[in-house]
């Protein structure tokens, strides 16, 4: 009898452990809203996409990318996500509107929007991130991208998400290499955010 309750418990874990944690698939990028997400320490995954990494395609161009549309109103910048899938590690910004204007360039270093004054962050290669028409507070100047400058990723190629500016309209994200490598970038809806894969 305790054997067959035993067989029970270790069936009952295995359905736990399949579900919950992924998102459906139309939402193809869910990684980790948890501790390594802009609002905790970094290094939790708990929350990674349920698909795996095998199935997404790695990055194959290194070229910079800049997307120009209608300015518009405002988009907000909620939060910034990061996760290790294997060969290619995922950003995630999420954001509360559509982002009409954005662009992804390597650049030398990584500095403060407005004063200019570089950030204290090493790596081996560097990827700037600008949004605008957008910000990342409220109406009465709340952040909503919560903590930081500097948060800790760790991942296979992206050492550090830094908060580089939300200043007169325009939201940087640096993302800290290890080294240079092929990067995608996809603008996705339900809900908005725009996403960043890196090559491993």
């Amino acid at each position: 009898m305790r054997s067959s309750r035993v067989g029970v418990l270790v069936v009952g874990l295995a359905v736990l452990a399949g579900c919950g944690t992924g998102a459906p698939p139309t939402a193809s990028v869910a990684p980790s809203a948890g501790p390594s997400a802009s609002t905790a320490a970094a290094g939790d995954t708990s929350s990674a996409t349920s698909a795996p990494s095998a199935a997404m395609p790695v990055p194959t161009g290194t070229a910079d990318v800049e997307v120009e549309g209608d300015p518009g109103e405002a988009v907000q910048v909620k939060t910034v996500r990061f996760a290790d899938h294997g060969s290619l590690d995922r950003v995630v910004i999420d954001l509360d509107g559509d982002v009409a204007n954005y662009s992804v360039s390597w650049v030398d270093e990584l500095v403060q929007d407005g004063s200019g004054e570089p950030i204290d962050v090493k790596g081996g290669a560097y990827l700037q991130v600008t949004l605008k028409p957008a910000r990342a507070h409220t109406d009465k100047g709340a952040p909503t991208w919560i903590g930081g400058p500097v948060f800790q990723a760790g991942l296979g190629n992206v050492q550090n998400v830094v908060k580089t500016g939300d200043f007169e309209g325009v939201v940087g994200v640096g993302l800290v290499l290890d080294h240079r490598a092929p990067f995608s970038v996809a603008k996705l809806t339900g809900p908005d955010r725009l996403v960043i894969d890196v090559a491993h």
